[in-house]
């Protein structure tokens, strides 16, 4: 798959089958979580793969009772390890840590997508009940879970701003009148064209 269609077609998911999951698949996912940038090259993350049952309900329970995640056969805890950073860096740049799991997260999804697979980030977590089930150390913080699995659903896409909602150009503000045509999109004026060329043509055969 073309990472650009990787992109647009990558849907969350929260609904899946029982179909088991091919290791080889889920080590591609976490080899991409691996390959992600960060900064100072710190790679200040760690991956827990979670597959039983019980775990699973557990950490459902831990996600404000989100009790759909139950039924991905596998979930993704990443977590931040923050003492890294703060050597690094100073104390207040800790930040750094959520920016690189969720680079890291990023690139789960995509390859998760990439390899037919369904997969769902998941950020409402009660850090401190999943801190106890997964024994993390203090210096150690989850920052999100992705399931993954076979899905069930075939979601609608979502609606998402359009590019020249959410850009600007050199300044905040400034906008550009066509940002397509700016951007070089000339393909997107193609279907309004043929129309404009349609009722032409239909309204000189009426004369």
């Amino acid at each position: 798959m073309e990472t650009l269609e990787c992109i647009r077609t990558r849907r969350s998911i929260r609904a899946y089958t029982d179909q088991q999951v091919e290791m080889e698949k889920i080590g591609n996912v976490l080899d991409a979580g691996r390959l992600a940038p960060s900064a100072g090259n710190l790679q200040a993350w760690k991956f827990i793969l979670v597959t039983s049952d019980s775990s699973r309900k557990a950490i459902a329970e831990a996600c404000m009772q989100q009790f759909w995640m139950e039924q991905a056969p596998i979930h993704i805890i990443i977590c931040s390890e923050r003492e890294k950073v703060e050597r690094m860096y100073d104390k207040k740049e800790v930040l750094y840590s959520t920016q690189n799991c969720a680079v890291a997260a990023e690139n789960m999804l995509l390859a998760a997508h990439d390899q037919g697979l369904g997969a769902c980030l998941v950020c409402a977590i009660e850090e401190a009940a999943v801190r106890r089930l997964m024994k993390l150390p203090d210096s150690v913080v989850p920052e999100a879970i992705i399931t993954l699995g076979y899905a069930d659903e075939e979601p609608e896409p979502v609606p998402k701003y359009y590019i020249d909602n959410v850009t600007f150009i050199e300044k905040w503000g400034n906008r550009v009148t066509d940002m397509a045509e700016f951007l070089g999109y000339h393909s997107h004026k193609i279907p309004e064209t043929i129309k404009q060329v349609k009722k032409a043509i239909k309204k000189k055969l009426k004369k």
